[in-house]
């Protein structure tokens, strides 16, 4: 088993390190304590390619894998976790269930921007009262004269309310199948569609700099060619992207663990307790030992998930959706 990234893994964690260390951390402070959306990193985070990393060159992507993507946004969120999650759900939850079970008409409609890192994209799945949980999604979407009316609310989205956000894929009850279960197909929801409200944004205890809000469905009407993949495969689709997304989100927490250490380190050798840097005192360098090992096995989880379901594509086995749950609960 070899456990060394390849060249390219490589260099993009190197470019992104930079990039973190040179535009994100000096821009950070002031965008977590004035709750302002970072449209200048994101526009250097899509002229990088970082929007693009796991996508084909074919629509614009960089030809990398999930790995790759998530090597990124660890580098990102150790310098601001709020700037990596902006990447982690445009990418994993905005860009990916496009590019994964669109049409060709969808995916040239909307990736080129979306990869580029000139738009972005948002997930409409948890609800005020379902939750994550997509079999209890209690928005409805009812066919009506080749159009979805759609009628709901969603909460806690992310990446939907900024000025390039581009619209949302929701996950809506459409019928019911022959069990007589809900039937969730998942729906493109266009930014300024009538009928489409975002509403204000949350006040949050962190993540500052990411946009979140709650969003409203009242007789919103798009088109019946707005339904990604197969009717009744929402659960399906979304099922697969949360797997991806869980991994995101640990390497996330893992660049979270890094910046953390790194700010222990760096004060454990700057204080000074009888005349020594208190990194000189065996307890303390029990606790630095004991968070640097914490970090690396939830780094090495993570790229092993991230490995797996790189190569997992659309069909996500059981054994990918375990490394997923264990690097997020893990990290």
């Amino acid at each position: 088993m070899d456990f060394e990234l390849t060249t390219e893994q490589q260099a993009i964690r190197d470019t992104c390190r930079d990039f973190a260390r040179e535009v994100v951390a000096p821009a950070a402070e002031d965008l977590d304590r004035h709750h302002k959306f970072g449209y200048d990193v994101v526009r250097q985070m899509g002229e990088l390619g970082l929007f693009g990393l796991p996508f084909p060159e074919d629509v614009g992507g960089a030809g990398g894998d999930f790995l790759s993507l998530c090597i990124a946004i660890e580098e990102i969120s150790r310098a601001d976790a709020g700037i990596g999650i902006t990447l982690e759900a445009a990418v994993c939850l905005g860009s990916s269930p496009i590019f994964e079970f669109g049409t060709p008409e969808q995916k040239d409609q909307w990736l080129p921007d979306l990869v580029a890192g000139r738009k972005l994209w948002a997930f409409g799945l948890t609800e005020p009262e379902a939750g994550s949980d997509a079999r209890a999604t209690k928005t409805r979407a009812e066919s009506r004269n080749g159009k979805w009316v759609i009628n709901g609310a969603k909460q806690f989205i992310t990446n939907c309310g900024t000025d390039i956000s581009a619209g949302v894929t929701i996950t809506a009850v459409t019928g019911r199948n022959g069990q007589n279960d809900p039937e969730i197909s998942a729906i493109i929801v266009p930014a300024g569609t009538p009928g489409f409200h975002v509403l204000e944004s949350y006040r949050k205890l962190g993540w500052h700099s990411s946009d979140t809000h709650p969003l409203s469905f009242e007789d919103c009407e798009v088109p019946a060619s707005n339904l990604l993949g197969m009717r009744g495969g929402g659960y399906r689709q979304f099922l697969h992207t949360l797997t991806g997304g869980r991994i995101a989100i640990a390497a996330l927490s893992v660049g979270v663990a890094q910046a953390c250490l790194d700010a222990s380190l760096g004060y454990a050798k700057e204080r000074k307790t009888f005349g020594v840097p208190i990194s000189k005192h065996q307890a303390i360098q029990f606790k630095l030992a004991d968070m640097a090992m914490e970090a690396e096995v939830a780094r090495t989880i993570v790229y092993r998930a991230a490995a797996a379901y790189s190569h997992g594509g659309k069909d996500t086995t059981d054994e990918v959706r375990m490394l997923a749950a264990m690097s997020k609960l893990y990290a």
